[in-house]
């Protein structure tokens, strides 16, 4: 006799039909085609101008965005899956899909008035256009919202905006960013508004384009605001209220941030069973020596650890009202996300690079390029240490 209590329980620790053919669907999409351009954007810190646009006409972007906008009407769930799918064939791109899809586009929908949904919605659901944020400054990093020091003053029909922001994920090739600025700099963080800046408004440029460790090809970036005029019309919810988007956006952006590391960490573990059942020492295979037998039981364990948890935060992120976030439990459980995603892919990865040996060493290496891109895990959205001050001043309020 069956018992469907038991059922039901199983049911909530696992993918329904729906979203396992969102996932299977991402990933042949990523396996065809955004791998085969992780090696040169890896080599040349290069970017696919035509990868955005097939990522939109796949239905990729804009997911959680109503249809009326040009959206797939999903949710944020659902955009998790696509990004660990993603993230297992080409983690380079998942981050720049990432920034644009949950950073940039889904903050708008979100945040932004009926006119400004209606006027840059479809470019960036199609792919057409390239969304970032742009929130860390110089001065301005974990202290994102107090130290900020770009400004914005109200001139007639438009504010001027002046500053500088640094690390803005496809900051070098965006076309609309969201952009904080303190339009009440006495007010610290309760005088910060947000706004829509296009790439052509005069007075802003991109300053530099940034190398990085990891995640190369992804274009990172510092901007500059030299008396850049926005439409007034432009400016994103309130004035002075723009701390309620960014903590919001801020607990999306930690849910999000975890199905990288998820991702990442399934391709390392089918690349390490591929190499141990291929690669001969003592004439038999390492995958026979009892050492790499428990390393790959480690990997496992911790992944399937990570999938459960990385699920269950983005469920409860799914019904994150408008405005909300950056207070209670669902502060705490997207840090909480983060950092063990962050860190557990950190112990996935060290044992893959062990079981590879020499050859995880090398730079070209796939191994080594997944290797590379742990620290930034473990810095975006918030440090490791600042998302234990998180979850400790929820816990002890």
């Amino acid at each position: 006799m069956t018992d469907h209590r038991l059922n039901d329980t199983a049911a909530l620790f696992s993918l329904n039909d729906e979203h396992r053919e969102v996932l299977d669907a991402a990933d042949k999409f990523a396996r065809s085609e955004l791998a085969p351009l992780a090696m040169r954007m890896d080599a040349e810190e290069w970017w696919p101008t035509e990868a955005f646009p097939k990522i939109g006409a796949a239905g990729f972007f804009g997911v959680p965005v109503s249809t009326a906008y040009g959206g797939a009407g999903s949710d944020l769930f659902t955009s998790g899956l696509i990004l660990q799918a993603f993230s297992r064939w080409n983690h380079a791109l998942a981050l720049s899909w990432v920034a644009h899809e949950n950073l940039c586009l889904n903050n708008i929908f979100r945040n932004a008035s009926d006119t400004l949904r209606k006027k840059y919605l479809p470019g960036l659901c199609n792919g057409t256009a390239v969304g970032a944020l742009g929130l860390t400054e110089p001065e301005a990093g974990s202290d994102a919202l107090g130290s900020m020091r770009t400004t914005a003053r109200r001139d007639g029909d438009h504010y001027v905006l002046n500053g500088s922001k640094i690390y803005i994920t496809n900051g070098a090739v965006a076309d609309v960013l969201l952009v904080y600025a303190k339009t009440a700099p006495e007010k610290g963080a309760h005088g910060i508004s947000a706004f829509i800046v296009e790439k052509g408004f005069p007075g802003f440029k991109v300053a530099q384009k940034l190398e990085k460790m990891g995640f190369r090809g992804s274009q990172t970036a510092e901007l500059l605001f030299d008396n850049c005029r926005v439409p007034a019309e432009n400016l994103v919810g309130e004035e002075n209220r723009g701390v309620a988007v960014v903590m919001s956006g801020l607990n999306l952006e930690r849910a999000m941030i975890s199905p990288i590391c998820l991702g990442i960490s399934e391709r390392a573990l089918q690349l390490s069973i591929d190499y141990a059942k291929t690669r001969k020492q003592f004439g038999k295979p390492i995958a026979e020596f009892q050492m790499i037998q428990s390393k790959l039981a480690d990997m496992y364990v911790w992944i399937e650890t990570m999938r459960t948890f990385n699920y269950r935060v983005l469920a409860e992120a799914n019904s994150l009202e408008i405005g909300g976030g950056g207070r209670g439990e669902i502060h705490a459980l997207t840090a909480a996300s983060v950092m063990y995603a962050a860190d557990t892919m950190n112990r996935v990865l060290s044992e893959a690079v062990q079981i590879h040996g020499g050859s995880g060493y090398i730079w070209e290496s796939e191994i080594n390029r997944l290797y590379r891109a742990i620290k930034l895990l473990e810095i975006g959205a918030g440090t490791t240490e600042v998302r234990k001050i998180i979850i400790s001043q929820e816990l002890l309020r």
